[in-house]
């Protein structure tokens, strides 16, 4: 099966529809820190009820708290990260196709990873953004802070797709803080 453009035009709009819809949901721990013309940052915290070992184990396996909903492939059983050096946050397509993410940046296990690039429809925008977790012990939990900081330009500025991009971290990062 070969991927036309139209396919691809239809996932990546279905991706940037999901990304409007999810800002629907409200989180608490969710937010915007800043945006302009040239760019955003968005930051979460959630605690996680393990130890860093076991967050970080959760955490280098997408497939486990990715909604498929916001995959290409619509299956978040296709995605992957590979945390070693010049590790890809991966997903494979139908008929052998792939979409790399985000590369790695950082992977230092129990303690912090680091991806560069932009999720969904960024990507197709030719933004830099660096997505950071920070794992931190606290007590039976640990508590994971996640900052994702996107520049590069858009004529209209990056406050609404902010919002959306805020809105769909928040809804991955609470299935992510279940065990």
């Amino acid at each position: 099966m070969t991927l036309r453009p139209t396919v691809l035009a239809r996932a990546a709009a279905a991706t940037l529809a999901g990304l409007v819809l999810a800002t629907a949901v409200p989180t608490a721990d969710a937010a915007v820190t800043s945006s302009g013309a040239q760019g955003f940052a968005v930051h979460h915290e959630l605690s996680y009820p393990g130890d860093a070992n076991a967050a970080w184990a959760r955490l280098v396996d997408p497939a486990r708290w990715w909604s498929s909903a916001h995959t290409y492939s619509q299956s978040a059983k296709n995605l992957s990260l590979a945390a070693v050096p010049g590790g890809c946050w991966c997903e494979t397509l139908p008929g052998g196709g792939f979409v790399r993410h985000m590369d790695v940046l950082i992977a230092w296990p129990a303690r912090m990873l680091r991806l560069g690039g932009g999720l969904g429809p960024l990507q197709g925008m030719g933004v830099s953004g660096a997505l950071t977790f920070v794992l931190r012990a606290d007590g039976d939990t640990t508590r994971i802070v996640v900052d994702y900081v996107v520049a590069g330009y858009s004529p209209g500025g990056f406050e609404s797709i902010a919002k959306a991009v805020d809105g769909v971290l928040a809804e991955q990062l609470a299935t992510l803080g279940k065990p």
